[in-house]
């Protein structure tokens, strides 16, 4: 079974919280995933988090995608965003991939940050043409307390996006390739406030 996740699109990307670039300054978000095992590998491990925030996307950057999203699909989407750089997020102080997207938004006393970017991809699933390719994205939704930046969240390393075709309720989905998604805990936003 796999975990999908709907997201309103008008929270998710038509947000009218302002959102601003950070500056100078860069907002760090640090933590422990704990990552479930799939496939042969069934171990479970934690591993130390680190999200570099820059700058958000903009109202008008996120609008485009969008609508990018609506008529070329995650392929498009894929392609537009490529060489959006935000900041960065890396495992055990490993090398960061560049983050392409990052909204941000206060609902029900908390702040929520969505984060999207390209993911790392195996030499084999290259190579071998698994199905694990039409996952290219990696997904975070983090949950924060406004006053002290400490919370939780959660990890698709694997994610496919798509759009929700509902007229009533437009939507995004975003479909985890494993089994459960990981889980980021003990997180902690320092550095410029979100």
């Amino acid at each position: 079974m796999r975990i999908r996740m709907i997201i309103s699109a008008v929270m998710l990307f038509l947000a009218s919280t302002a959102i601003t670039a950070f500056g100078q300054q860069a907002a760090v978000v640090t933590g422990t995933a704990l990552i479930y095992g799939q496939g042969r590998d069934l171990s479970t491990r934690t591993v130390h988090f680190r999200i570099n925030i820059n700058k958000t996307t903009s109202d008008a950057d996120t609008d485009r995608f969008l609508k990018i999203l609506k008529s070329d699909g995650q392929d498009g989407l894929q392609k537009a965003i490529h060489n959006e750089n935000l900041g960065t997020f890396s495992l055990n102080n490993g090398i960061g991939l560049n983050i392409n997207a990052v909204r941000v938004q206060d609902l029900d006393g908390k702040r929520k940050i969505y984060i999207v970017f390209e993911r790392w991809l195996g030499t084999a699933e290259v190579r071998y043409g698994y199905r694990s390719l039409d996952y290219p994205f990696s997904y975070i939704e983090l949950t924060l307390d406004k006053d002290t930046g400490k919370g939780e969240g959660i990890y698709f390393a694997a994610a496919k996006i798509r759009w929700q075709k509902d007229k009533s309720n437009p939507q995004i989905e975003v479909e985890n390739f494993a089994t459960f998604p990981s889980k980021l805990m003990a997180v902690e936003a320092t550095g410029r406030k979100l």
